[in-house]
C-alpha cells in the first residue's frame, strides 16, 4: 500500500513538471536537498539547497520550452523513514530554434518522512549539452551559463 502511494506521488511530480509548476515541485523537497545531474553543461552539477534546486528547475524550463515527460515505470522500496524510488522516463521539447529535443533517463529519489532529500538524474548528457548549445545560438543566455551549484 505505501509503495503504491509513493509511486503515485512520484508520477504526480512529473505531472507538475509537465505543467511547468516548479514552485510546487520545490515544496516537495527538503531545505538541504541533494540534487545531482551529470554532464558538462548548464544543467549539470550538484546542488545542496531547495533554492538552488528551484533555480535549476527554472533554468530547465527556460532552456527546454514546453518540456514534456512520459513516465514509463516507477519502482519504490523502503518505509516512510527511508524510501528509494526510481522513475524511468522519456522527455521532449521544442527548442527555440525549432528543433526537437528528446532524451531518456532515470531519476533516483530518496524520500524521508514525505520529503525528498536526494535526487540523482541519469540521462544522455550529450543530448542535454546539444540542447543548451542550440538555445544559446538562439539567444537564450542560460544556454552558455555556468552550472548552478551551491
Amino acid at each position: 500500500m505505501y509503495g503504491a502511494i509513493v509511486r503515485r506521488r512520484v508520477r504526480g511530480v512529473f505531472d507538475l513538471m509537465n505543467a511547468g509548476d516548479w514552485r510546487a515541485i520545490g515544496r516537495t523537497v527538503s531545505g538541504d536537498v541533494r540534487h545531482v545531474t551529470w554532464g558538462s553543461h548548464p544543467l549539470g552539477g550538484e546542488r545542496h539547497s531547495r533554492a538552488a534546486f528551484e533555480a535549476w528547475l527554472r533554468r530547465v524550463l527556460l532552456l527546454l520550452p514546453g518540456l514534456r515527460f512520459e513516465v514509463l515505470r516507477v519502482a519504490s522500496t523502503g518505509w516512510p523513514w527511508n524510501t528509494w524510488a526510481v522513475a524511468e522516463w522519456t522527455d521532449r521539447a521544442l527548442l527555440a530554434d525549432g528543433s526537437l529535443y528528446q532524451n531518456a533517463g532515470v531519476t533516483w529519489i530518496n524520500i524521508r518522512w514525505g520529503r525528498v532529500v536526494e535526487l540523482r538524474e541519469h540521462m544522455d548528457t550529450e543530448a542535454v549539452a546539444e540542447a543548451c548549445r542550440r538555445a544559446a545560438a538562439s539567444g537564450v543566455e542560460d544556454g552558455v551559463a555556468a552550472p548552478l551549484l551551491d
